[in-house]
């Protein structure tokens, strides 16, 4: 396994892991740029390089990226992750990435962080002060699992406190993402699980809602856990006494 650490124009890291099987200079692999979840205060570590090594191996050119957390505040998040699709496209032939797919992936508030990226990719007041323009960061797709999305009555609080600097539900409207969606947000796969008790899953199902909406090609996924019911009715129907 390939592996490198590159620090972007904005200060954060980013780390490449590609298996050398996958390295041929004839082949354009497809890219996935993963985000870390942790509230904004920090980065989770059990989705950072497990998911990267596994993509991976799968044939993907995979990137963790390690974006700015509090103290730093928006867009400093949106910022890296802008960052991070730009140098990728710049080392395309490095990497052996094809340039038009490049897909973001975010857990929690790296959902957060990710879904931000697709929804505001194409603002460019967000990127001249990086020197970048909108189509270098566009993400082709997006991944969010189990994202924080809305600031609204199901929202993470604390994701959005870490985020702002503030705690007035007030001031977080204006980063519920599923009020930003429109038709040049890309491609998007969600999953969540149905009993979240952090985030809850109302994040995801808004979100599909967004995207369906603004008719964007979306899937999602939600998963339960087994009820009494339905492990009842799974069983195998009992032996007649003898």
């Amino acid at each position: 396994m390939l592996h490198q650490r590159v620090i972007l124009s904005t200060s954060a890291a980013l780390d490449v892991y590609a298996a050398p099987s996958c390295l041929d200079p004839g082949r354009r692999l497809r890219a996935l740029v993963i985000c870390p979840g942790g509230g904004y205060s920090n980065l989770a570590p059990r989705e950072a390089e497990p998911v990267a090594m596994r993509f991976a191996g799968l044939g993907f050119v995979a990137f963790v990226l390690y974006y700015r957390t509090a103290p730093a505040r928006f867009p400093a998040a949106l910022q890296d992750a802008g960052a991070a699709l730009k140098h990728i496209r710049t080392h395309a032939d490095e990497y052996h990435v094809a340039p038009d797919a490049i897909a973001v992936m975010g857990f929690s508030a790296g959902g957060h962080a990710a879904g931000s990226l697709g929804v505001m990719w194409h603002r460019e007041e967000m990127w001249q002060p990086l020197g970048l323009t909108c189509e270098q960061v566009k993400p082709n797709a997006m991944v969010l699992c189990y994202p924080v999305i809305t600031s609204g009555p199901f929202a993470h609080r604390r994701s959005f406190a870490c985020l702002t600097g503030c705690d007035d539900p007030a001031a977080h409207k204006a980063f519920s993402l599923e009020n930003l969606v429109t038709a040049n947000t890309p491609p998007t796969f969600l999953w969540h699980t149905w009993e979240d008790q952090s985030v809850p899953v109302q994040n995801s199902l808004l979100m599909a809602m967004a995207l369906r909406q603004h008719g964007v090609n979306a899937e999602l996924y939600i998963r339960t856990a087994p009820t009494a019911a339905r492990c009842a009715m799974r069983a195998p129907p009992a032996c007649p006494p003898s």
